[in-house]
């Protein structure tokens, strides 16, 4: 039976002044030296008191401990008054053991989760050391299963050797940013993309995807858009030239020279996609080799408008190409790229600038200074037609995507000139985008990196 440790100390209070009275009755003492009595026993049972309280207290503290441990330990406390935290701690502990067990089960399915992904995962702390990989990074690593070299608490460095991996999560380590890089070394003819990511306790997380069979896969239809398009380019010129000869000569009916101008529109169209298909082919395979230098992004524009406006002028088109804004920042690109894409996006801008009822358009081009999302130049063509609708906006750098098919057809086009553009601005380090009003227009804008060193 546990007693009260009010009680207790009522009781001990009681004993030290009846001690003190009966002193002071039968032993006849002065007043100070009761005093001093009642000093001595107050000390005694306070000494007692504290001495009782950590001895009582002491069961309480261990199972206090316990819980930081994972352990839970039975407490029968001495006074009733300890009681109610008794029980809360029993409470207390019998919550941090499910916690912990719910906690371990949740764990166990991740690394099951994990361990039976495609993907290599590895995981560092802020200092770069692993602290937990799963099967397939263990796989990864030739002789890694025997020599132990994926192991916790090993540096990442002494583990992965490839440049793009360990640059990667280098990277995320000290920005704190998404990092997403392709590595080409990290296993002989495997092609790997690595992404990693900031974990928010610290450290990162690395997921390296085999993209080795997707990349074949592109290159095959690569070749195979390129094979076929070089193959059709012989024949489409040889009927272009056929048909062009037939229709030089006089004595052609209206409906024979209705059908070979046709003929002859159709193939000059066909031409013009094998054409594109060439250049999307060697753009993306990366087999387009560029020569960046700095240039001044004023002389660009203009170079551009200039090209263009005598395009204009011989098919006597309605349109007025005007310089606006301009910066003479230099960027560090290719020249010739630069101006295909500036090309593209102003043959489009004549196209399509159009508004219902206009007999000529308005195309201004012009460039500035910008910090994001790249520090550099951002140049802008804009007209003033129909405009595009906000849902195809993430769309029409898309191959063959058009928002209108049948204007598409009719004004030549390819669908082809924007992912082309968007493949040459990326491969320099840049960004491309659109904005679109319906009724208002559309801007084209797309960033190149400053150079660092510019010439002058």
């Amino acid at each position: 039976m546990t007693r009260s440790l009010f009680l207790n100390l009522f009781g001990r209070m009681l004993l030290a002044i009846l001690v003190a009275v009966l002193v002071h009755r039968y032993i006849h003492l002065a007043n100070y030296m009761v005093g001093a009595l009642l000093v001595l026993l107050a000390a005694a049972m306070a000494l007692w008191t504290v001495f009782s309280l950590r001895r009582n207290l002491a069961p309480m503290q261990r199972a206090a401990n316990s819980l930081v441990e994972g352990r839970q330990t039975p407490v029968n406390p001495a006074y009733s008054d300890f009681d109610a935290l008794a029980r809360a701690l029993a409470a207390a502990s019998g919550s941090v053991q499910n916690a912990l067990l719910e906690a371990a089960e949740s764990r166990r399915e991740l690394e099951g989760l994990l361990d039976s992904m495609q993907d290599a995962v590895v995981a560092v702390d802020v200092n770069g050391r692993i602290q937990w990989t799963n099967r397939r990074m263990q796989r990864l690593i030739p002789g890694a299963t025997l020599s132990g070299a994926v192991r916790v608490g090993r540096a990442l460095v002494q583990t992965v050797r490839d440049p793009e991996v360990l640059d990667c999560v280098g990277s995320v380590l000290k920005e704190r940013n998404v990092c997403v890089r392709r590595s080409t070394s990290l296993v002989p003819g495997r092609i790997y993309e690595v992404n990693a990511a900031p974990m928010p306790g610290g450290g990162a997380v690395a997921v390296l995807h085999d993209i080795t069979r997707v990349e074949e896969v592109e290159r095959t239809q690569r070749d195979f858009v390129a094979n076929v398009s070089h193959e059709l380019r012989t024949p489409l010129t040889s009927i272009t030239g056929y048909v062009e000869t037939l229709l030089d000569h006089e004595t052609l009916s209206p409906v024979a020279r209705e059908f070979l101008s046709t003929i002859l529109k159709n193939a000059t169209r066909m031409n013009r996609l094998t054409e594109d298909l060439l250049v999307m082919a060697r753009v993306e395979s990366a087999s387009q080799e560029l020569h960046p230098a700095p240039v001044a992004a004023s002389v660009l524009v203009q170079d551009a408008v200039k090209a263009m406006s005598g395009l204009v002028a011989e098919s006597s088109s309605g349109v007025d190409i005007e310089i606006g804004e301009v910066t003479s920042m230099q960027v560090y690109a290719d020249v010739d790229a630069v101006m295909q894409v500036l090309g593209n996006l102003i043959e489009n801008a004549v196209k399509y600038g159009l508004s219902r009822g206009d007999v000529r358009s308005r195309v201004i081009v012009s460039c500035h200074e910008v910090q994001e999302p790249i520090e550099g130049v951002e140049f802008r063509v804009r007209d003033f037609g129909q405009g595009i609708a906000y849902e195809h906006l993430n769309r029409i750098f898309e191959r063959f995507y058009r928002v209108d098919k049948t204007r598409s057809r009719e004004s030549g086009g390819t669908g082809l000139g924007l992912a082309i553009a968007r493949h040459i601005v990326q491969s320099q380090g840049g960004a491309i985008r659109a904005e679109s009003k319906m009724n208002v227009g559309s801007t084209f804008l797309f960033t190149l990196p400053k150079a660092l060193y510019p010439v002058s």
